[in-house]
């Protein structure tokens, strides 16, 4: 086994605590956000050099209705290729799943042609070296990215690079039950902005029977570390240094900052006040109380939204994501994943027809349909402008306001999100920060700079091992 092997070998393994415990060429600098194993991406003559079908193996993560349309798409894409390429989706169980038979089949030197990775996963994949950039296949043709929304273009740039090609993005929202702000005299078409009108309002709506018991919260979200992470870039301040690990690799997290313990306290503050739900980490659980009227403001995605006005006995309302203050500068990160091409081990003809695919995923028409059929954020601006997106769109209204977000959020390092190879660990330990707050065992600031000690030889040993 090469040295290089055995480096990567060693920083899989040392990667394997952080890739399970959560919800990005050449052998070059990696910090630099070349990630492929050669530095080149082969033409279109390579389809043309090659005869009988290419077959593209492809991971991901899909289920239910998502499943459906994206098999709809797959199979819309091999019918128009028809005796040339062939895309076979193969799914592998939850994200954390992916990257987890992802790592094992980089050891085992049988990694698919394209995988469908987190964006937490972004790190982990730039690291792999396994890949290679969507940028290297865009100069090959002198294919205009433009079109990519530069929110969620931004998240997936390294080093001036577009690492991997946007797939399923989606953005951060505060919903709103418009009823339970009409019963209490407030108004949802002006929504708090900041945690402190947020704190406010959910003072206002937390609602008690004849008996004291509390019958609905003014506010109540998961005990998930991407809201977190949200709300520090909101503040606009980095959540790991290294301007969130796109200058060099992160050496440390910076969600121990003042902005991350302010969010962190607000938040425990607001539940040991009787203001907010606890819910606990099950995202299902808060879902369910925010539908069933439990809870009259809750944070979540906008894949949600749908879901959300069809199963809600009651209006459902959007707005922004909160600020910590009025002054903040920031905005929100995107979530979801993006689509990586391998290269060592796979024909020229592989990897080209992988990023056929990869392309007509991204293409107005598809993600028109995507989007439409799944909620996801479309990552190409030019989707909303179909026929069908608009109709869509004036069935669910509430989803302007993700469309306003990202459109007004200007690309920084701070809402590019930050790049760290232990991230799902590093969320975790933000989540065991809020339970600690929420009890009292420890004020936010004590609770965050422990979890960013605890975490720090994790870290350390990733970067040392991957190098």
């Amino acid at each position: 086994m090469s040295k290089w092997s055995l480096r990567l070998a060693a920083g899989l393994a040392a990667a394997a605590l952080a890739l399970t415990a959560c919800s990005s060429s050449s052998s070059g600098d990696s910090s630099s956000g070349d990630s492929s194993s050669g530095g080149s991406a082969p033409g279109a003559d390579a389809l043309d050099q090659t005869q009988g079908v290419t077959t593209v193996t492809f991971w991901h993560a899909m289920t239910g209705q998502n499943a459906t349309v994206l098999t709809s798409l797959v199979n819309e894409f091999n019918a128009a290729h028809r005796g040339r390429i062939e895309v076979k989706p193969l799914f592998q169980g939850t994200y954390d799943d992916v990257i987890a038979k992802y790592k094992a089949s980089v050891q085992q030197k049988g990694t698919p042609s394209l995988v469908q990775v987190y964006d937490i996963g972004t790190r982990f994949m730039i690291d792999s070296r396994q890949t290679v950039p969507a940028q290297a296949f865009a100069d090959k043709d002198g294919y205009k990215l433009d079109d990519i929304e530069p929110g969620i273009r931004n998240y997936y740039t390294v080093g001036g690079k577009l690492a991997a090609m946007p797939f399923n993005s989606s953005m951060p929202l505060l919903y709103l039950d418009a009823d339970a702000f009409k019963e209490a005299g407030l108004d949802p078409a002006k929504p708090p902005r900041t945690l402190a009108e947020l704190g406010e309002a959910a003072k206002k709506l937390t609602k008690k029977d004849a008996n004291g018991q509390t019958v609905r919260y003014g506010f109540g979200a998961s005990v998930y570390g991407w809201f977190v992470e949200e709300l520090i870039a909101e503040s606009g301040t980095p959540y790991c240094d290294q301007d969130n690990g796109r200058a060099e690799k992160a050496d440390k997290v910076l969600f121990d900052s003042v902005q991350g313990a302010q969010t962190v306290q607000w938040w425990a503050d607001l539940v040991k006040g009787g203001y907010a739900a606890n819910t606990g980490r099950v995202t299902a659980d808060a879902q369910a109380a925010f539908k069933a009227g439990k809870v009259a403001m809750h944070l979540e995605s906008t894949g949600v939204l749908r879901g959300y006005t069809e199963a809600a006995k009651f209006t459902v309302a959007t707005a922004p994501y909160p600020r910590l203050t009025a002054d903040d500068q920031g905005g929100p990160v995107i979530g979801g994943a993006s689509l990586w091409i391998d290269g060592p081990g796979h024909s020229a003809a592989e990897q080209r027809a992988s990023w056929e695919f990869a392309k007509f995923l991204t293409e107005p028409a598809q993600q028109a349909v995507w989007h439409t059929g799944t909620g996801y954020f479309p990552v190409n601006r030019k989707a909303l402008d179909d026929p069908k997106d608009k109709e869509w769109l004036a069935k669910y209204p509430q989803f302007q306001t993700a469309i306003d977000e990202l459109h007004a959020t200007k690309p920084t390092p701070a809402t590019a999100g930050c790049l760290l190879g232990v991230m799902p660990q590093a969320r975790k330990g933000v989540e065991t920060a809020i339970e600690q707050t929420i009890s009292g065992a420890k004020t936010a600031q004590q609770a965050l700079g422990d979890a960013a000690k605890d975490l720090q030889p994790a870290l350390d040993s990733y970067n040392a091992s991957v190098g």
